[in-house]
């Protein structure tokens, strides 16, 4: 039996895929808006604990937005949605490789283990999914889009919780978190 086209499989997804692009594309710019507010109150001691963190969560939640629009194309065929995930899963494992390597192996800095999960280990694990659904819709079965809302799903969630880690970060190593009103 032929697999029903993937245009009629994506066009079941699209609200799904135009809520949580615009989450993290939200997400995104919201990143940028308390990087740019709080860049005046920081030391150069900071530069590589933030370089650490922020950079990886913008880069996740960008992943997650593109993958998005790449569900919303309607002209998308099997070959090419499995190919660009494909590409876009390889491409952020890479990225949290080296993540994971500066925060787990290197240890330029402290780092919490629940920071090292959620910064490192739980991107390798949506792109990983985001792999898996790739080979499935290469295979051209369904189930691909449901664990690449699965991967999406943990990306988006996982860059949610570090973002919230950095503004408490943000708000206690401040200069004005460091002398605290009496």
């Amino acid at each position: 039996m032929e697999p029903a086209p993937l245009a009629d499989l994506l066009h079941a997804w699209r609200d799904f895929y135009a809520l949580v692009g615009a989450a993290s594309a939200t997400l995104v710019g919201l990143l940028f808006v308390a990087a740019s507010i709080g860049s005046n109150s920081f030391r150069e001691e900071h530069r590589a604990p933030l370089g650490s963190f922020l950079t990886p969560t913008v880069a996740h939640f960008s992943a997650v937005l593109f993958a998005c629009m790449l569900g919303c194309i309607p002209s998308q065929t099997w070959a090419s949605f499995g190919c660009a995930l494909g590409a876009g899963a390889l491409a952020g494992l890479c990225y949290s490789g080296r993540v994971l390597f500066v925060l787990v192996v290197r240890r330029r800095f402290k780092v919490d283990f629940s920071d090292q999960v959620f910064y490192a280990a739980v991107p390798v694990l949506g792109y990983l999914l985001l792999l898996v659904a790739a080979a499935l819709l290469l295979r051209r079965s369904g189930a691909g889009a449901e664990v690449a809302a699965a991967a999406l799903l943990t990306l988006l969630a996982g860059g949610v919780r570090n973002a919230w880690d950095m503004t408490l970060w943000v708000a206690t190593k401040s200069p004005a978190g460091d002398n605290p009103a009496p």
